[in-house]
């Protein structure tokens, strides 16, 4: 077996620390972009900071006839994901957010659905706002954009509220940290670790903006409606409509 296949179900099972209802969550996305394409000829979605493709492959499985176009910066994990899930998604390597960046989803035409899991809280605000204006850009009149991930409450207590809230799932045996340490002990991708560290991704981080800030900034960059969907304590899925 390859072992990539080995490594994208251990990732599937340590993101399960960080995401309350995780497979709720993606999918209520994935819902919500099947019923976006609907009755769309040529339906086209894409999947930004995409790692090795968990909610770009549920896309595809949903909707079978959607293109999906994942994107991500780590080299590493877009082979772990086109060795996995090439044969549903097309994988684009780029840096969201960069000059040109949009170039990369070799779109031929409008998207209909844009969407993004526990990934653009890395952007500042002013990047983050630069971002949803393209996405716009890209999307057909009435197509959607989702973000699905941890958003802060702008009220202490109910911050706090929301935080102790746990994982309602099992958690694995490993976080992401351990995930890591263990796949650079497999032979066969030191090549692409190297590469990987070459490119020096950074260390992320969280813009901290709560989901009234993020729907402000959607507007702001010229959506015609933002707002949640499904939020179960600091996780939720917010949606924008062009």
């Amino acid at each position: 077996m390859d072992p990539a296949i080995h490594w994208v179900e251990r990732w599937e099972l340590q993101q399960r620390h960080y995401a309350l209802d995780r497979e709720e969550r993606l999918t209520v996305v994935a819902d919500l972009v099947a019923r976006a394409v609907a009755g769309r000829d040529r339906p086209l979605a894409a999947d930004l900071g995409c790692g090795p493709g968990s909610l770009a492959a549920r896309l595809a499985a949903r909707t079978p006839g959607l293109e999906v176009v994942a994107v991500d910066a780590d080299p590493f994990l877009l082979e772990l994901g086109r060795r996995r899930h090439g044969a549903a998604v097309r994988f684009a390597d780029a840096v969201i957010g960069s000059p040109g960046w949009t170039g990369a989803l070799g779109a031929d035409r409008p998207l209909d659905a844009v969407v993004s899991s526990t990934a653009l809280h890395y952007l500042p605000e002013p990047g983050l706002l630069r971002v949803y204006r393209e996405v716009r850009s890209l999307l057909r009149p009435g197509g959607l954009l989702v973000n699905a991930d941890h958003f802060v409450a702008e009220q202490p207590g109910v911050a706090a509220l929301a935080a102790s809230l746990g994982p309602r799932e099992s958690p694995a045996g490993e976080d992401w940290a351990a995930w890591w340490r263990a796949v650079r002990g497999e032979p066969a991708f030191a090549g692409l670790l190297a590469e990987r560290d070459r490119r020096d991704l950074g260390p992320g981080g969280d813009n901290g903006l709560s989901l009234e800030r993020h729907a402000a900034l959607l507007r702001r960059a010229g959506f015609a409606e933002a707002g949640p969907v499904w939020q179960h304590g600091p996780s939720a899925v917010l949606v924008a409509l062009r």
